[in-house]
């Protein structure tokens, strides 16, 4: 009677292990689980299994020997596969699982080229507005910044000493030595003026002084045109004599102060003093605004200004280079100037706006003949001698450079309320330790260079302003230094 009990019992069994693995769906399907249950005494073997959905089960009454001897019983259950029911629930749970990790794959890809592109934007934008604001601030910071350094010496005022000797050479009176040789530095393309200091050579010449203008690359780096003054200088102190006053003006003054500051050592007692005229001894801000580079087209504007310098007037984009204030304060910081052993002066003056001056013209720039000339290639190849003789013809361009000085003037005092002859600020062209000359007459940058051309003026001409610069120059030699 208990062996048909036993078979009841497992029969319930094998109902309670199928309901149980019809419900469990996450069971993967390649996992087998068994079942095995050992008494004392001899036991059917029971099996059961699952496949494709069908449940098998076996039950066996038969014991084997080894199960009699052992007194034990086994029962099996594998399970190989799913159901149709949690196969199918499987498959969508895997769909949705993958689907899970594309989106999640998709919003980090998502997040990632947002990262990208919102860091590109932002480092675009701060570009941008950094190039606007150093194009907006312009040389706000730097013009005047000889006279803010700790290390600026105190200058002197001197133009009421210099009024007084202009007003007695207007009257006749002229001091000058004769036992100085006269040196005039002309500036920036002094190579295209055919008027830059003649009347005043031929004024100096009238009155028996050696006078002579520095036949100089005024196109050419300041280092270089400071190492050819150098040898002019020279050249003139030996073959005189005696030593050499200068006078610089515009860019001429740098290159001259170069000079002494870079070759003191060679120089000392070969020169007498210096005048700079009109000069950006600490910089200009036009060069600078030209230039600067991180400001908005500062590669368009570069090339432009390559095409103009280097190109058509055939000169270093190095000259104008040498006159922004970062040049300039590099040049100043490592090579000082003498001015404790040297009379300097700095001549400053402001240009006029008036709306009269609009209309002005000057003859200011000579231009060639040849480029212009319509004459055929096998005829200039033919012959050097008329090549050269034909590059050698210019004729006087007039421009309108008074008006153009008003412009730029009236545009640096709008933008930074800076007073200038149009190129240069007064704050800019004064050297620190210097005698200081402050006309209240208007003069613009390009009227030093010339003579005016109406004869017995109510105002004294350029020519009468070197000589009165020049003898103020000698005077405080005397004065100073012996």
């Amino acid at each position: 009677m208990r062996a048909p009990s036993r078979v009841v019992g497992l029969g319930r069994l094998a109902r309670v292990t199928e309901n149980w693995l019809r419900s469990v769906d996450w069971i993967p399907q390649c996992l087998g689980v068994q079942f095995s249950a050992s008494h004392g005494g001899s036991l059917t073997g029971t099996t059961g299994y699952l496949h494709e959905g069908a449940f098998a089960l076996s039950v066996s009454n038969t014991t084997t020997k080894e199960q009699t001897t052992k007194g034990t019983s086994e029962g099996t259950i594998f399970r190989k596969g799913f159901s149709s029911i949690d196969e199918r629930s499987y498959v969508r749970s895997s769909y949705l699982l993958h689907g899970f990790r594309l989106v999640r794959r998709l919003a980090f890809s998502v997040r990632d080229q947002w990262i990208l592109f919102s860091n590109e934007v932002h480092a675009k934008l701060t570009r941008i507005l950094h190039r606007f604001w150093t194009t907006l601030q312009g040389s706000c910071e730097d013009i005047g910044w000889l006279q803010r350094t700790r290390a600026s010496l105190c200058s002197v005022d001197g133009t009421g000493r210099f009024k007084e000797i202009l007003h007695e050479i207007r009257n006749g009176m002229h001091c000058l030595p004769d036992t100085l040789v006269y040196l005039f530095i002309p500036g920036l393309f002094s190579n295209h003026s055919p008027l830059y200091f003649t009347n005043t050579k031929r004024f100096f010449s009238k009155m028996g002084l050696a006078c002579h203008i520095a036949k100089i690359h005024s196109e050419a780096s300041v280092e270089n045109n400071a190492w050819e003054l150098k040898q002019y200088i020279e050249e003139l102190y030996w073959g005189s004599g005696k030593q050499v006053l200068l006078l610089g003006h515009s860019k001429g003054g740098v290159d001259a102060a170069a000079a002494l500051s870079l070759y003191w050592s060679e120089l000392k007692g070969k020169v007498a003093g210096l005048a700079l005229v009109q000069s950006p001894y600490g910089g200009t801000p036009v060069a600078s605004d030209i230039l600067r580079e991180g400001q908005i087209a500062d590669k368009e504007t570069r090339r432009i200004m390559e095409l103009i310098v280097c190109k058509l007037i055939k000169g270093d984009i190095r000259a104008l280079e040498d006159l922004t204030y970062a040049k300039r304060k590099d040049f100043i910081s490592k090579h000082k100037l003498p001015i404790d052993e040297l009379p300097v002066i700095s001549f400053h003056t402001e240009a006029s706006t008036a709306p009269t001056v609009l209309a002005s013209l000057t003859h200011v720039a000579q231009a060639e003949l040849l480029p212009w000339l319509p004459l055929p290639r096998f005829f200039l190849s033919t012959s050097d001698f008329v090549e050269s003789m034909l590059a050698s013809l210019k004729v006087p361009v007039v421009a309108p450079v008074s008006a153009a000085m008003a412009v730029t003037a009236l545009h640096l005092r709008l933008r930074y309320g800076e007073r200038s002859d149009g190129l240069v600020t007064r704050r800019d062209a004064e050297v620190p330790g210097s005698v200081v000359v402050r006309p209240e007459r208007r003069l613009d940058h390009a009227w030093m260079v010339y003579s005016t051309l109406k004869m017995g003026s109510a105002e004294a001409d350029a020519s009468e302003m070197c000589e009165a610069l020049l003898a103020m120059l000698v005077e405080i030699g005397k004065k100073k230094f012996r």
